[in-house]
C-alpha cells in the first residue's frame, strides 16, 4: 500500500513540475530575481503605443515585469460609465501590448487602485462619482479638501461586485496571470466622518483584503499583490504615517493569506528597513520598492541584499508619473545593475 501512495505521488509531482506555466505568465521564473518597473500615466493606446518602442531596451536592462497602473482607465464593457478620461486603453490595445512584452520575457501584472486612491486633488474618481453612496465619508469634504484622497467603503455590499467585474475584464485582456490590487494609504477608515468609524480598524482592512484574495486567487486563479504600508505597525516601525500604519490596520496582517505578495515600498534613505524582515518572517513573499531618490534606492537594494532570503524576490522601480524618458530615470538608471550582485 505504501508503495502504491509512492508511485501515485511521484507521477503527481511528475505532472506538476512537468505543467506550463499559469496563463499568461512569461518573465521571472523561481530561479530568476524581478526586476519590475510600475507603470502609470499611460492611460490610452496611444500611451502604449508610444512605450511599446522601448520595451526592447528595458528587457535589454533586465526589466521583466511591468506592473501597469490601469484603474478607470479601460474601455470596460460592464460597466461603461466608470471609464476615465476620453479615451481609454481598449481590450485590442491591452492584448497588443502584452504579446510584444511576451515576446521579451516580461511579464505584464494590471494594478487596480481598490479601497484608497478613489480621488486626487478635486477629482473624485468614477466610482464615487456614479456611485457617491459607497464613499466612506459621504457628503463631507466639497472638492476633497482636507483629505489626501476620498476612498470607498470595503463593507458597502455592493462595492466589490463592480470591482470585480471591472478588474475580470483586465484579467482577460492582459492575459493576466497576477493582479496589484493597490490598498495603500488608506487614512479615512476610521476618520469621525467614516461611516465604519466605530468597527475595527484591523478587522475591516482584513475583510477587504480578503474579499479580494478569495475572487483572484482563489476563483480566478491568479496572484495577488498590494502595498504593504497598511500592514506596517508604525507604533513599533519609525516609518511615520505614510510608510506604515498609526490608524489600527497593522493587525490586519496576522488575518490575511500569506502567499499575496507584498510590495513594500520605501523612499527616504534609511539605515534600516525592518520591515523586510517583519514581512519574511511572517511568513510572505515581497518586493521592496523604491522612488525618485537613487541613494535611498540604492540603500533599499543593498539593505534587501544582505538578507539573502528567497522570499524577496527582487525589487520594483516606481516613478508616480509618466516617464518622458524612462531609460533616463536615475534610479532606474543608476541602481539596476545593483540586482546583478
Amino acid at each position: 500500500m505504501k508503495t502504491i501512495v509512492k508511485i501515485i505521488t511521484s507521477c503527481m509531482f511528475i505532472l506538476i513540475s512537468c505543467a506550463g506555466p499559469k496563463k499568461g505568465m512569461v518573465g521571472p521564473d523561481k530561479q530568476q530575481s524581478w526586476r519590475a518597473m510600475h507603470l502609470i500615466g499611460y492611460n490610452q493606446n496611444r500611451s502604449l503605443e508610444d512605450f511599446k518602442k522601448i520595451i526592447p531596451a528595458l528587457a535589454e536592462k533586465g526589466i521583466n515585469v511591468f506592473i501597469l497602473e490601469v484603474d478607470y482607465h479601460f474601455q470596460y464593457v460592464s460597466h461603461p460609465e466608470l471609464r476615465q478620461g476620453d479615451k481609454q486603453i481598449t481590450e485590442q490595445g491591452a492584448k497588443r501590448f502584452t504579446s510584444l512584452c511576451r515576446k521579451y520575457d516580461i511579464r505584464v501584472i494590471p494594478e487596480f487602485q481598490c479601497f484608497g486612491h478613489q480621488s486626487w486633488k478635486e477629482e473624485t474618481f468614477p466610482l464615487l462619482t456614479c456611485y457617491p453612496e459607497f464613499d466612506i465619508t459621504p457628503g463631507v469634504f466639497p472638492e476633497n479638501k482636507d483629505i489626501y484622497c476620498r476612498e470607498w467603503n470595503p463593507l458597502h455590499p455592493g462595492v466589490h461586485k463592480i470591482i470585480f467585474d471591472l478588474i475580470d475584464e483586465l484579467i482577460e485582456a492582459f492575459n493576466a496571470d497576477a493582479v496589484h490590487v493597490g490598498m495603500d494609504e488608506v487614512f479615512l477608515i476610521n476618520n469621525e466622518h467614516s461611516v465604519i468609524k466605530d468597527k475595527d480598524p484591523a478587522n475591516i482592512f482584513a475583510k477587504a483584503v480578503n474579499d479580494f484574495y478569495h475572487h483572484l486567487v482563489e476563483e480566478k486563479g491568479v496572484e495577488m499583490l498590494m502595498w504593504g504600508d497598511r500592514l506596517i505597525n508604525g507604533n513599533q516601525y519609525d516609518y511615520g504615517e505614510w510608510e506604515s500604519s498609526v490608524n489600527g490596520t497593522a493587525g490586519a496582517i496576522d488575518k490575511i493569506p500569506r502567499d499575496i505578495i507584498i510590495c513594500d515600498w520605501h523612499y527616504e534613505i534609511r539605515d534600516t528597513y525592518p520591515s523586510i524582515e517583519m514581512f519574511i518572517k511572517k511568513g510572505f513573499r515581497i518586493i521592496p520598492a523604491s522612488f525618485r531618490n537613487v541613494e535611498a534606492c540604492k540603500k533599499l537594494i543593498n539593505y534587501s541584499q544582505k538578507i539573502d532570503n528567497p522570499k524577496i524576490l527582487g525589487h520594483m522601480f516606481t516613478s508616480w508619473s509618466r516617464l518622458e524618458k524612462p531609460l533616463e530615470y536615475p534610479p532606474l538608471k543608476k541602481c539596476i545593475s545593483l540586482l546583478d550582485n
